[in-house]
């Protein structure tokens, strides 16, 4: 199996965990291979969507990342907004339930198609990659993490979405129940030379893309990295490496 640098270099997904405008310019600056930068609540709330434009401005392609959980007319609102907006990809939380994500799903389509824009992949977010095992039986949840994914996952699938975030951990799980057209992004993946940090289940970049992940959402290791550009570089070798052998 072999993909081309640029295809894999859009495998990663770089976070744009910054807190305003000047740091987030500073970082898509700094990595001019990159394709993709995730946008987040923290920095969406200081900037607004002007930030997208920013992102855009850049020549590079929007993850809106606000994991959307409301009543399901009110996120079929915001998706409306983030169509019109260009994003290419953006969350809602799975846990919304079926009707939540079907009308997402339906007011992404709509907007797109009326307004000429591209429609984005949504996906579904199951458990957060900060959630322990114990932390999800103190919220109220009886399954474990991995089983509660699965179940998530399933439930978002045929509710319409087309992708789901999950942790490296359940990549396995969730390949073998949903197959290989479902999109999967992995968050909490961290290169075998970088910190942990607030993360709990993690995993190497190489072994995600073993496992199954379509694309790796990476912030800190890159971004913080004395030279961006240089860690990003080492991950897609490494991409490519795992790649190659597959």
């Amino acid at each position: 199996m072999t993909e081309n640098r640029l295809d894999v270099v859009r495998k990663i997904i770089i976070a744009l965990d910054v807190k305003n405008r000047e740091e987030a310019s500073k970082v898509l600056r700094s990595l001019p291979e990159a394709k993709i930068f995730k946008v987040g609540l923290e920095l969406f709330t200081a900037e607004g969507p002007a930030i997208l434009d920013l992102v855009k401005n850049f020549g590079k392609e929007v993850f809106l990342d606000l994991k959307l959980h409301d009543i399901p007319n009110t996120v079929a609102g915001a998706i409306k907004s983030a169509v019109r907006h260009g994003v290419s990809m953006l969350t809602l939380h799975t846990s919304g339930g079926r009707e939540m994500m079907r009308k997402a799903v339906e007011a992404a389509q709509e907007t797109a198609e009326k307004e000429n824009k591209t429609l984005p992949l949504i996906l579904g977010v199951t458990v957060l990659t900060s959630l322990k095992d114990s932390d999800l039986q103190e919220i109220g949840f009886s399954s474990d993490s991995k089983n509660q994914v699965v179940r998530l996952a399933k439930l978002a699938i045929e509710s319409g979405l087309e992708g789901i975030v999950c942790s490296p951990q359940e990549l396995e799980p969730l390949r073998s129940e949903l197959g290989s057209k479902v999109k999967i992004v992995t968050p909490g993946i961290r290169p075998v030379w970088a910190e942990a940090q607030d993360q709990k289940r993690i995993m190497s970049p190489a072994e995600a893309i073993r496992k199954g992940a379509d694309y790796l959402v990476i912030g800190r290791p890159i971004t913080q990295a004395p030279v961006p550009a240089e860690a990003l570089a080492r991950v897609t070798e490494e991409l490519q490496t795992a790649i190659k052998s597959a």
